[in-house]
């Protein structure tokens, strides 16, 4: 019989258990995986800059297509007045894109599979920028909930429109990273299963299903950090700019 496919997406305690009253605080493997991508990251990065050259290396290369890469979508998305946040948008970028590349490895867990580690960082992301929104232009950044050039009839019904998807964002932005990172390991481990189940004779089929979608799924890993950390840019334009 084929293992249940939702196993891989279990959070157990790693280590001593450690609370604080009903608090349970312990150490677990999604934390183990988080230390570990962000352990990549510090180590990729310290590399690509220990010895700078004019003429790069191939780990410096790939650090600054990613500098390139993520300073052009804020760029595009939100001005030149985003660039202060350069920093966040770039850590939250390769964060995810790293994180949802080591659940690809085997027997390794993917973070950014559960709703409430995305929900947190959607969370943060929703905060961070109605603050910066009120901060910029005070009570006038409520005007984003009021499009210019709309009828006064249909006014009240397109504020609230308005309203009900600002507060969505959080939510949208949380489920889509979850949702494609869960659904996709989902059907790896299934086909995986049937060609456990049906052996060399006939497993040949689902194995080769198989290997094409751990293909789009390192594709949709990619595309899933960028869709985040672009829909962030977006937000903070928003935020920035006021376009309304």
């Amino acid at each position: 019989m084929a293992a249940n496919p939702m196993v891989q997406f279990n959070v157990y305690r790693v280590g001593p258990e450690i609370k604080f009253g009903n608090i349970d605080l312990s150490f677990t493997n999604s934390s183990l995986f988080m230390l570990i991508s962000a352990s990549i990251i510090t180590l990729f990065l310290y590399l690509s800059t220990k010895n700078k050259r004019l003429v790069p290396g191939k780990i410096q290369l790939i650090s600054e297509l990613l500098y390139n890469f993520v300073a052009k979508m804020i760029s595009d998305t939100a001005g030149s007045k985003a660039k202060p946040y350069f920093p966040f948008i770039f850590s939250l970028f390769v964060f995810i894109l790293v994180c949802n590349m080591v659940g690809m490895l085997p027997y390794s867990f993917t973070v950014t599979s559960h709703i409430i580690v995305t929900l947190v960082m959607a969370l943060f992301i929703f905060i961070a920028v109605t603050i910066i929104g009120f901060l910029k232009h005070g009570l006038k950044y409520l005007s984003i909930f009021v499009p210019s050039g709309v009828p006064v009839v249909l006014l009240p019904l397109i504020t609230i429109i308005e309203i009900i998807s600002y507060l969505s964002r959080p939510v949208s932005l949380s489920v889509r990273l979850f949702a494609n990172m869960m659904a996709g390991h989902t059907m790896l481990k299934v086909f995986g299963g049937f060609v456990i189940s049906l052996g060399l004779v006939g497993g040949w089929l689902p194995l080769s299903f198989s290997v094409a979608l751990t293909g789009l799924e390192i594709l949709v890993a990619f595309l899933q950090a960028y869709v985040f950390a672009i829909l962030t840019c977006i937000y903070l334009n928003d935020a920035l700019n006021l376009h309304h």
